[in-house]
C-alpha cells in the first residue's frame, strides 16, 4: 500500500482536520509537544509531528515541517482521490476547492464522468475523478 504523506508550513493540523470533515474517518494528531524528553524550543508548539487519516476513501498522513525548517507544501505532487458515483466525486472537489483554486472545473470527459483538478487552500493539489463502469482500454507499458 502507499499511503501520501503531506508536509505544511504549521496549517497541518487545521487541513487534517477539513480532509476529515471533507472525506469521513478518524483523524490522530501528534504534536511535537508530545515527543519524549521535549526540547524546550518545542515546549508550548502547537505544531503536528505526525497526523494520521483513515477515511472510506483511503489513508493521509501529514505533519508541519519541523520548526527551523523551511518546505514547500506539496510543491510538485498530487493527491488522486477517486469514487464509483459522480455526485460523491463532484462534492468532494466543491469541499476542497473551498477557498482554495480550481485549476480544472470537475467535468465529464472521454475516460471518467467526473474529473477535475483543484488546489486546497492548505496548499495540496488535488485529483478528484469518477472511476467508469467500463474505462477506455488502454495499452500496457
Amino acid at each position: 500500500m502507499i499511503t501520501p504523506y503531506l508536509h505544511f508550513p504549521g496549517t497541518c493540523r487545521a487541513a487534517m482536520t477539513a480532509y476529515r470533515d471533507i472525506l469521513g474517518g478518524d483523524l490522530e494528531i501528534m504534536g511535537y509537544n508530545q515527543m519524549p524528553e521535549v526540547p524546550p524550543e518545542l515546549a508550548a508548539s502547537e505544531a503536528v509531528m505526525h497526523a494520521a487519516l483513515t477515511s472510506p476513501h483511503g489513508a493521509l498522513m501529514a505533519s508541519d515541517f519541523p520548526p527551523g525548517v523551511p518546505g514547500v507544501s506539496q510543491a510538485a505532487v498530487s493527491v488522486t482521490l477517486s469514487t464509483g458515483e459522480a455526485e460523491e466525486s463532484r462534492r468532494i472537489f466543491e469541499a476542497l476547492g473551498e477557498d482554495g483554486i480550481k485549476v480544472q472545473p470537475f467535468q465529464e470527459t472521454f475516460f471518467s464522468p467526473g474529473f477535475g483538478m483543484v488546489k486546497d487552500r492548505f496548499g495540496t493539489h488535488w485529483i478528484v475523478l469518477t472511476t467508469p463502469a467500463s474505462a477506455p482500454a488502454v495499452e500496457p507499458a
